[in-house]
């Protein structure tokens, strides 16, 4: 890591999480606590920091011999619903999308031409959405955090999940057999 960061003269501001699961948080407290930069995650998926194998299936914490330690970073810092970050001339809006883990969200920022770029980690991947089975996990807020949170957007924003490839939400709207049938509230109507 600090190979590539001195590669591109890069030096971090912060770690953003998109949720807890280890496979997105294993290197978190090294990379914050080497730079001294805090790490940013939702308050519902904060004690994965420091118990991984609470977001996994009983097959997997076997796998880790029921044991993976790791520990949070100095600094743990809150993301909530709607808030505004502005870090390295950046400012991203916190989107809380649970569903895939109790704590996911997604972050949105505009690109200088006004398209929304959503780093969406594993609610929404090109062709498929993030997984619901495990610990915490629960399919009905998954599927209303897509209508409302993702659907609701332009269909040029642009997706990037935390695997796979870049989609677009109008690409995912047309073709994706989870979003079938989903709507997006629509907006203006009051009750």
């Amino acid at each position: 890591m600090d190979a590539l960061l001195a590669e591109h003269r890069l030096t971090p501001v912060a770690v953003l999480l998109t949720h807890g699961h280890f496979d997105h948080t294993f290197s978190v407290a090294p990379v914050c606590d080497g730079h001294d930069v805090p790490a940013w995650i939702h308050p519902d998926d904060r004690d994965l920091l420091a118990d991984p194998l609470k977001g996994v299936s009983a097959d997997a914490a076997a796998f880790f011999g029921g044991r993976l330690e790791l520990r949070e970073p100095r600094e743990v810092r809150a993301l909530d619903d709607g808030a505004a970050l502005d870090l390295a001339g950046l400012t991203l809006r916190v989107d809380h999308t649970p569903g895939h883990t109790p704590g996911s969200v997604v972050f949105t920022t505009p690109t200088e031409e006004g398209v929304e770029v959503v780093l969406a980690g594993d609610t929404l991947f090109a062709g498929s959405i993030g997984r619901t089975d495990l610990p915490g996990g629960d399919h009905e807020q998954m599927l209303a955090s897509l209508r409302d949170k993702l659907l609701t957007r332009a269909d040029d924003t642009v997706v990037l999940p935390g695997h796979g490839p870049a989609t677009t939400v109008g690409r995912e709207r047309a073709s994706n057999p989870f979003l079938s049938g989903l709507t997006a509230p629509a907006k203006g109507r009051g009750l």
